[in-house]
């Protein structure tokens, strides 16, 4: 069983960074593609990128392709999202979430593990 658990959100000024974190825990076949989801008050849950191991870099949405990134770190299991230059519109509780399929997927039905989310808020 696949298990994560999200960290490193809060309330941050526009123009601030941040950089969240996800322990994953159990199989590694279960989780060929992470992904990072987020999800503002009254909105649908939207793809922020992911990274899976077949590709050789990210995938990400175009509203934070030049500011945000993803990188998976194997040795200590972990997932991580650096976002700088934040905005008022990156704020959302931000999910991350292991798929089985091998290439990124931006649908988040086929993300089959997710974590319980960390909210980050970015307010003047």
């Amino acid at each position: 069983q696949v298990q994560l658990v999200e960290s490193g959100g809060g309330l941050v000024q526009p123009g601030d960074s941040l950089t969240l974190s996800c322990k994953v825990s159990g199989p590694t076949t279960q989780t060929n593609v992470m992904g990072w989801f987020r999800q503002a008050p009254g909105q649908q849950r939207e793809f922020v990128g992911a990274v899976s191991r077949a590709e050789s870099s990210p995938t990400y949405r175009p509203s934070v392709k030049d500011r945000f990134t993803i990188s998976r770190d194997s040795a200590d299991d972990t997932l991580y999202l650096r976002m700088n230059n934040l905005k008022p519109e990156d704020t959302a509780v931000y999910y991350c979430a292991a798929a089985l399929v091998t290439l990124v997927t931006r649908n988040p039905s086929l993300y089959r593990y997710w974590g319980p989310g960390t909210q980050v808020t970015v307010s003047s």
